[in-house]
């Protein structure tokens, strides 16, 4: 078994099809050339897969993989509601009483789909920290320990955008209760429940949460930011990803992370029933500018393409950004790291639309 990586074959599962090392090597080289100091790609087509870096960036190196971390949430909470040990309709406040409260937001009409599906109307506590939004107020506090339940107040300061239930809104706020809720759930931490129903029987070795490590296992890219148009590029590698917790904490490799929804489109994660329950949709509202037609389940986009679509998650943690994603049925299942993010919205935009295409490409490849 191997994976082409610039034209050299090192250890891994078997060689895709040709065409789709082709594709693929051809995409992650315009991401670079587009202004990504290292991308990496890889994609799976049943056992076989193919990958490639260009730049600064190894085959297969460790990366913060930002939102997608919601989707192993959704997943383990999925899982417990198969068991009938919580409802997807039960109201925030039956398990966390007093948590979402405050300021009109009431944990009585916020259920746990709500959450999972971006409908809970809950503010966002990232526009309310200065770590994200400069060059000076990351210096200062990227290695600041956050607690979930703190960001949860500062949420809770806000008032709701909408009634729980009546239109879509991306918040993280949604993810740190999901963690909240999956800890009194089980009796253990958010990440250990991961671990135990999602890692270890997948055999994810290389994906796990860092808690307040900074820094990243070898190999790994070099990430920056530029925090604004025209502005130089921050190094952002080291980073206290507390500060997004159940929202977007994982650490893991693009082969994981294959792995990872190959096996969740193809039912071995969830049974039929709580798999129908994670690809129920609703018009992801806010994600309309990417590409028209972009819904949203519990923890999973479906992205429309030529060939139908396909289940994915986007994830971005400071001068990091991966793309994610499973054809229906999970035959092929891809992974994009980019290790740059950029400040001027065109160049961004091209960005965004190029990694859509490549998807669009290495999905949609008849072999």
């Amino acid at each position: 078994m191997a994976i082409v990586m610039a034209g050299v074959l090192v250890p891994a599962p078997a060689v895709a099809h040709p065409g789709t090392a082709a594709v693929l090597r051809h995409g992650v080289d315009d991401l670079h050339g587009l202004g990504i100091t290292g991308v990496q790609g890889l994609v799976r087509d049943g056992g076989r897969a193919v990958a490639a870096s260009s730049g600064a960036a190894p085959v297969d190196g460790y990366f913060r993989i930002g939102s997608v971390t919601k989707t192993f949430v959704a997943v383990a909470l999925l899982q417990l509601a198969g068991e009938g040990r919580i409802g997807l309709d039960d109201p925030v406040d039956r398990w966390l009483p007093g948590v979402v409260d405050g300021n009109g937001n009431d944990g009585r009409r916020v259920t746990v789909r709500h959450l999972l599906q971006q409908t809970s109307g809950l503010y966002d506590p990232t526009f309310d920290l200065t770590v994200w939004q400069s060059a000076d107020g990351f210096a200062a506090h990227r290695f600041d320990h956050y607690a979930e339940k703190d960001l949860v107040a500062t949420a809770m300061r806000h008032a709701p955008l909408f009634p729980a239930g009546t239109r879509w809104s991306y918040s993280n706020t949604n993810y740190l209760v999901a963690g909240m809720l999956l800890e009194r759930v089980t009796g253990r931490p958010w990440q250990a429940a991961v671990r135990s129903r999602i890692l270890a029987p997948l055999r994810l070795t290389h994906t796990f949460y860092p808690g307040d490590r900074v820094s990243l296992p070898r190999p790994h890219a070099e990430a920056s930011k530029q925090f604004a148009p025209g502005g130089p590029l921050v190094g952002t590698t080291e980073f206290n990803p507390t500060v997004t917790g159940a929202a977007g904490g994982l650490v893991s490799t693009p082969a994981d992370l294959a792995g990872f929804w190959q096996a969740l489109e193809r039912g071995r994660l969830l049974p039929p029933g709580q798999l129908a329950e994670l690809h129920r949709t609703v018009p992801a509202d806010d994600f309309q500018a990417l590409r028209p037609g972009i819904r949203y389940g519990l923890g999973v986009m479906w992205i429309p393409n030529r060939c139908g679509g396909a289940w994915a998650h986007l994830g971005s943690m400071p001068g990091m950004s991966t793309l994610a994603a499973a054809g229906p049925g999970g035959r092929r299942s891809t992974v994009l790291y980019l290790a740059t993010e950029l400040a001027d919205p065109d160049r961004d935009r091209a960005v965004v639309q190029r990694q859509l295409t490549l998807l669009d490409d290495l999905i949609c490849q008849s072999r």
